[in-house]
């Protein structure tokens, strides 16, 4: 048994022990009911947040002006909620206020999705099922409790969850609650960057970002929140480099090949890497010609680091996104590459991260791995010493030599590395020589 149930179960016994009601709520009991180990739990009770607060020692009020305080142990924290019902959105987040309740439906009738709604009893197992949970788990839905167009309007990060929620259980999302999100599509925009752009990168990194980025279109989302990877429908590409199809049918491709749990930079590099072709797409001139994106891959990294600024990415997020961008064609240039390009290529920061937008880029295109496979032998084959080198001669090594500090110095050690690393270079001796050959002392 996890940490996290172990507290959640202890939290439950102690409430009831005290003469209140308390269960499991949430996402745990939707987890738990289809086998699914929860990745947190959280607790519903008819206990005040002071009242949680006596009873745990360990609290902490995250947001008791809503009923709501983290219990913690040593190893772990659970959410305890009192039953309540919401009055009033104003702001499109928060409830203006909230009624504290004893009655547990009241408190389901609340939630966003009747999948999310349901409660169950530790101690006996026992499901309090007042929204129909089951039986939409059953039947694979993803239906808003109570009126959809409410739901939302309360909080329109619910749209983007009832997107995330269907591709990660590949459930279908319920005719009145899809409507309501084409209809109130553009609100979405209300929300936080910062929660809007947690819940796509979640649907980047679950493991079904294809489907997730199909039914982000399919709702009307998808041009309010991400319009340039909305641009790429319809645009087409040269069939002797991508016989799959337009640029969307490339990026759909990738998608379903990423890995769930795969890194958030990788995920957004994928989904972002040809985001520049719709502004330079140029049909073919000539019969001869062919489809051109030129500058496309500096348009892209232009593009990506606006919309990474526009989610509020963090500086070393948004440079990662960035390089994944600009770099990925750098591959096809990897046979013809001297030595010295090709170490500075592979030590590009996470360079496993451009490996592998580069294999995903491949497969959903023309399939032919031989540079992915020759990178890979090359960092297999090459010892970390012969790719990174230890510089031979520094700055004070040039000043006893004669030479004076200036702009100079940065011309020299540029010359020496690039013979470093082509291989021309074996000790100091020989760097001293090369030094003396190529530059007279000032």
């Amino acid at each position: 048994m996890s940490a996290a149930r172990q507290l959640a179960e202890h939290v439950c016994a102690l409430l009831c022990a005290a003469g209140h009601q308390a269960y499991f709520v949430g996402g745990c009991v939707r987890d738990l009911l289809l086998r699914r180990e929860p990745a947190d739990y959280d607790v519903a009770t008819d206990a005040t947040p002071d009242r949680v607060q006596q009873l745990f020692p360990r609290t902490v009020a995250v947001g008791a002006q809503f009923g709501v305080v983290l219990v913690a142990d040593d190893q772990t924290q659970v959410e305890v909620a009192t039953f309540r019902s919401d009055l009033g959105y104003s702001d499109g987040r928060h409830p203006d206020r909230v009624a504290y309740s004893n009655h547990p439906e009241q408190d389901a009738l609340r939630r966003d999705f009747t999948i999310n709604g349901m409660m169950l009893d530790p101690r006996d197992g026992r499901v309090l099922d007042f929204v129909m949970g089951q039986e939409d788990l059953r039947a694979g839905l993803i239906r808003a409790i109570g009126r959809a167009g409410h739901r939302f309007a309360e909080d329109k990060l619910r749209m983007a969850r009832a997107v995330r929620f269907a591709a990660r259980f590949g459930y279908r999302i319920e005719e009145q609650t899809r409507a309501a999100i084409r209809g109130l599509a553009a609100q979405v925009a209300q929300v936080s960057p910062e929660r809007l752009r947690e819940e796509l990168t979640k649907m980047l990194t679950e493991g079904a970002a294809r489907r997730a980025f199909e039914l982000l279109d399919d709702t009307g989302l998808l041009p309010v929140l991400l319009p340039e990877v909305a641009a790429m429908k319809g645009v087409e590409q040269p069939p002797q480099f991508h016989p799959e199809g337009d640029v969307w049918v490339h990026t759909r491709l990738m998608l379903e090949k990423l890995a769930a749990g795969c890194s958030p930079t990788l995920a957004w590099g994928v989904l972002l890497h040809d985001v520049g072709k719709p502004p330079t797409f140029a049909p073919p001139v000539g019969p001869e010609g062919r489809i051109r994106f030129d500058g496309h891959v500096e348009a892209g990294a232009r593009m990506a680091e606006a919309i990474c600024r526009r989610w509020r990415f963090s500086n070393e997020e948004t440079d990662q996104v960035c390089a994944l961008v600009a770099h990925h064609l750098r591959f096809k240039d990897a046979p013809q590459m001297k030595a010295s390009t090709l170490k500075r290529f592979v030590r590009l920061p996470r360079f496993e991260e451009h490996l592998e937008l580069h294999r995903l880029d491949c497969l959903a295109s023309h399939g032919n791995l031989e540079n992915y496979e020759l990178v890979r032998r090359f960092l297999a084959e090459t010892p970390p010493e012969k790719v990174r080198p230890p510089r031979l001669l520094t700055g004070d090594d040039l000043q006893a030599m004669g030479y004076l500090p200036g702009p100079r110095f940065k011309e020299i050690l540029a010359a020496l590395e690039e013979a470093q690393l082509e291989g021309q270079l074996q000790d100091e001796a020989d760097a001293r020589s090369l030094v003396s050959r190529l530059f007279k002392i000032n």
